[in-house]
């Protein structure tokens, strides 16, 4: 257990700082009505988005691990708390502010992680009937179809639908690593569950870029995180045999739920495209005459007054 929870945070660590360069990326990207070559053309000449998405294999590589040896609904907690991770990460590098909201959030998180390590079990069985291996393939087609559907448009409901899409997809991969059977080589082109694995992280990949460009950062992850982690939690539950240590059910129940309510607290942190922009320039001389100031964010700034 020790080695998949350690895989598990390291991994975190890799998911933190990928979403951030992923969003600078994606905006640099041009924007996209549909699905095609071009978006994913814009978003391979962006270095922040390759960089992000190198931080993502990275971090998926690790979860590997975790995901074949720790109950579902643990993995899913520790990686969907990425966000604390990127929180920091701002702070440190890009000089953006906790604010008291966010201390709590990353509190919880700690908190809630450190319930849920305490009060998890070992992991259920990591084999499933065909049936199950089916399911998980037509689940990623339907996401994809829905994918497509939903990048004819450019609004927040868009943008939220896409986030959960995105979820369902990398919920898709972590079962599918989970069950999926490493014995040979075959395996590889013969278990449907393997085609869902690739072709549900790609699609993650592709419905949470586009979520980006058409709503906030907070839209698309607090939708993503709500997919991504309560629906593996429950089919590794119901259907796969995760559960807690005997006598810690209540212990990993409330660190579930107060790790996953850290994450959504943490979820408006995830506005980064103002840090991530370039830098303004202080003013250094004194306001003219005819300035006036401007508190609508809360800091005073002066705006030439208009005759």
């Amino acid at each position: 257990m020790l080695l998949g929870l350690t895989t598990a945070l390291v991994a975190t660590v890799c998911f933190g700082f990928g979403s951030v360069f992923q969003a600078g990326g994606a905006r640099e990207a041009p924007r996209a009505d549909r699905v095609r070559v071009g978006l994913l053309a814009g978003l391979l000449r962006s270095w922040r988005f390759l960089l992000g998405t190198g931080l993502d294999i990275a971090g998926f590589a690790l979860s590997i691990v975790a995901l074949r040896t720790l109950p579902l609904f643990l993995v899913q907690a520790v990686t969907n708390a990425s966000l604390a991770v990127t929180a920091l990460a701002a702070a440190r590098l890009l000089g953006a502010r906790l604010h008291r909201a966010d201390l709590l959030g990353i509190a919880a998180v700690v908190v809630g992680l450190t319930l849920l390590a305490v009060g998890s079990g070992e992991a259920g069985h990591d084999h499933a009937p065909p049936a199950f291996h089916w399911a998980l393939l037509a689940t990623t087609v339907l996401m994809l179809l829905l994918t497509l559907l939903l990048a004819r448009r450019h609004d927040t409901a868009s943008a939220v639908g896409l986030g959960l899409l995105a979820g369902v997809g990398f919920g898709v991969t972590s079962l599918a690593v989970r069950v999926f059977d490493f014995s040979g080589p075959l395996d590889v082109f013969t278990d449907p569950a393997a085609y869902g694995l690739a072709l549900g992280g790609l699609g993650g990949y592709l419905a949470y870029a586009l979520a980006l460009q058409r709503g906030t950062v907070t839209a698309a992850t607090a939708a993503g995180t709500v997919s991504e982690t309560f629906g593996p939690a429950l089919v590794g539950v119901a259907v796969l045999g995760d559960a807690a240590r005997p006598g810690y059910a209540w212990c990993a129940l409330t660190g579930f739920a107060v790790a996953v309510g850290g994450t959504f607290v943490l979820s408006r942190f995830g506005e980064v495209e103002a840090e991530l922009g370039p830098t303004p320039v202080a003013r250094t001389t004194p306001p003219c005459e005819g300035d006036l100031p401007d508190k609508s964010d809360g800091e005073m700034r002066t705006e030439r007054q208009v005759p």
